[in-house]
């Protein structure tokens, strides 16, 4: 009989490369001890997450907490300096062209173009993701309908309203249909019928094709009400990871979860409400964490 089958302390001991392997399967969102530096600033600390199919993971924290670090390195966009990261089944380091046909990212920063319409944009994204031909319009005009963008489709983006570009960008996102989405800041600047409309639309998705979500907040009532548990940041390292539930009775038996963020001292940035001002209030955001 081959020696991995044994008792599982067994397994741990005799197949560690196996047992990692099933480990790892079980999770559609894995780190261990993922660290990032830029030259002598630690922005991301030996951090260690996961998250199973179909789960909103939130992570909330301070601006220049390294909430969109570690995002990017985990989409890909940034090298790992150390430790490991697995998405839908497969190492970010080691095989980045598979993560990313499985991955959805919505940036803070603005990733529409303005001197597109929206139907261009989301044509544009469909061609990269190499969604058949065949099947283009009819997601694009789902996604346009879904977000509530069918009636300005043809109006360039440049004449959106902040809300119209956040929407237009999430559509981008979903149009192959990832494993996994990553959505940094994604209401940001919406109002909140706006808001409720993306968030109906992202609960569709974990319930009905079980997509995992990681999503950054500083609406913590957003983050309380729609994510199964939440990490929080500081300084590049995870101080609490729990359900919304925990985090609060961890506070207090009145705590809301405001109290826990406050506890790391962290702020809204204001949102505003043009192509121009969502561009830059995203890129401040963006230097900062």
């Amino acid at each position: 009989m081959n020696s991995c089958v044994q008792s599982s302390s067994d397994l741990n001991r005799l197949c560690p490369t196996l047992n990692s392997t099933i480990q790892t399967a079980a999770f559609a969102l894995l780190t261990t001890e993922l660290t990032k530096r830029f030259g002598d600033k630690l922005a991301v600390d030996r951090v260690s997450l996961s998250a199973r199919p179909g789960e909103i993971l939130g992570l909330i924290g301070p601006n220049g907490a390294g909430k969109s670090t570690l995002i990017k390195m985990l989409s890909t966009l940034l090298p790992v300096t150390s430790g490991r990261a697995v998405i839908a089944g497969y190492d970010v380091a080691e095989s980045p062209a598979e993560v990313r046909r499985r991955i959805g990212y919505v940036p803070q920063l603005v990733s529409a173009d303005g001197s597109l319409t929206g139907y261009e944009n989301l044509l544009l994204s469909a061609r990269l993701y190499a969604i058949p031909r065949a099947e283009r319009r009819d997601r694009i005009r789902q996604a346009l309908d879904i977000m509530g963008l069918s009636s300005s489709a043809d109006q360039l983006v440049q004449r959106y309203s902040g809300g119209m570009i956040r929407r237009l960008e999430i559509a981008q996102s979903l149009l192959h249909r990832p494993e996994v989405l990553f959505l940094d800041e994604p209401t940001v600047g919406l109002d909140p019928v706006a808001r409720q409309a993306v968030w109906q639309h992202v609960l569709h998705l974990k319930d009905v094709l079980r997509t995992t979500m990681l999503v950054t907040t500083h609406y913590m009532e957003e983050a309380d009400e729609l994510c199964d548990r939440i990490a929080l940041i500081h300084h590049g390292q995870i101080s609490a990871v729990g359900t919304p539930v925990e985090l609060k009775a961890g506070v207090g038996p009145d705590a809301t979860l405001d109290d826990v963020f406050a506890k790391l001292a962290g702020g809204e940035l204001p949102a505003q409400d043009d192509y121009k001002s969502v561009r830059r209030t995203r890129a401040s955001a963006r230097s900062h964490g």
